[in-house]
């Protein structure tokens, strides 16, 4: 018989939001587990297989911010 898994659950990053286009990505996404302020070693770290990073800017090709900022975890809220 085989072991069941435990289900993996899917977040939602959000990369380099500062205006409006927050919102529209949020009304096709839906909300973020995560909110990065930039694309830095925290930011990397905690993107997961299977997660999903929304980039207000560029894709995760771009260089890695040289400082780390604060992230906003839903969890905290």
């Amino acid at each position: 018989m085989p072991v069941p898994t435990k289900p993996t659950s899917r977040c939602i990053h959000y990369v380099g939001f500062r205006d409006d286009r927050f919102w529209n990505a949020y009304r096709i996404f839906g909300g973020p587990r995560i909110i990065h302020r930039r694309w830095d070693f925290y930011a990397i770290r905690d993107v997961g297989p299977g997660d999903v990073v929304i980039f207000a800017e560029g894709d995760e090709t771009q260089p890695v911010a040289d400082r780390n900022a604060t992230d906003l975890d839903e969890r905290w809220l």
